[in-house]
This record gives structure tokens, C-alpha cells and sequence, in this order.
């Protein structure tokens, strides 16, 4: 009985660890068709990638907040202290001003969990080399 009960307490902890996993992965597939609707307007990714009305997204997992090149960024996003990363990342689309108070980006926030990670999963694909 009491290995049963172990058992079952180990597979239970297994289902949520890999449940957990799969959904932070996202799919970059579903990412790049999300991009050019919510992002796309102000942002580029991509070997070509520019800044525009926002900065270009290129190596935006692990990059410090406010330094992108070639960007003028607002004194609120240069000093925030930020590095993005997939939390960081996911707080900022859901609540822009709520993470960076004075950030200049105009985006009202995204609330569909999966729809952010597969943002996140996108843009995962461009690394920094890109720039």
C-alpha cells in the first residue's frame, strides 16, 4: 500500500513537471504567426531586422532591457534594471507599464498564456548573432 501511495504521489509529480514543461516551450510555429498581428507593427526579427517604432526582438531572450543598438529607448526602459527572460518576458506583455512604469510601448497586454509562450518560443529562435 505504501509503495502504491509512493508510486502514485511520483506519477502525479511527473504528469505536472512535464504538463509544466510542455506548456513553457511553446511552439515557435504558432509564435510566427502571432508575431506580425502584435508585434510585427513595431517590431522586425530576423537576419534583416531593424529597429523601427520599437526595437528589433533579435537575442531579446537573456539581452539586458535598453540596449538594443540603433534604439532610442525611454529613461524608464534603459534604467529598469531588467534582462529579459521568459518570466521577465511574460510579466512585461501581459502588463507593459505594470513591469516598466514609463515605458514608452504602446500595447494594451496579452492575458492567453499559451499565445505568450508562443511569442516567447518565436522569438527564442532569434538569437543575438542575428542583430
Amino acid at each position: 500500500m505504501k509503495n502504491t501511495a509512493s508510486f502514485l504521489l511520483a506519477l502525479a509529480a511527473t504528469a505536472v513537471l512535464f504538463s509544466s514543461t510542455a506548456r513553457a516551450a511553446g511552439d515557435p510555429a504558432a509564435g510566427e504567426k502571432i508575431f506580425p498581428r502584435l508585434c510585427g507593427g513595431c517590431h522586425q526579427v530576423g537576419p534583416d531586422a531593424r529597429p523601427g517604432f520599437g526595437p528589433q526582438l533579435n537575442g531579446i531572450i537573456g539581452r539586458p532591457a535598453g540596449t538594443s543598438a540603433n534604439y532610442v529607448y525611454s529613461e524608464a526602459m534603459k534604467n529598469s534594471g531588467k534582462t529579459w527572460d521568459r518570466d521577465t518576458l511574460t510579466a512585461y506583455l501581459k502588463d507593459p507599464k505594470g513591469v516598466v512604469p514609463g515605458t514608452r510601448m504602446i500595447f494594451w497586454g496579452l492575458s492567453d498564456e499559451e499565445k505568450i509562450d508562443n511569442l516567447l518560443a518565436y522569438l527564442q529562435s532569434f538569437s543575438a548573432e542575428k542583430q
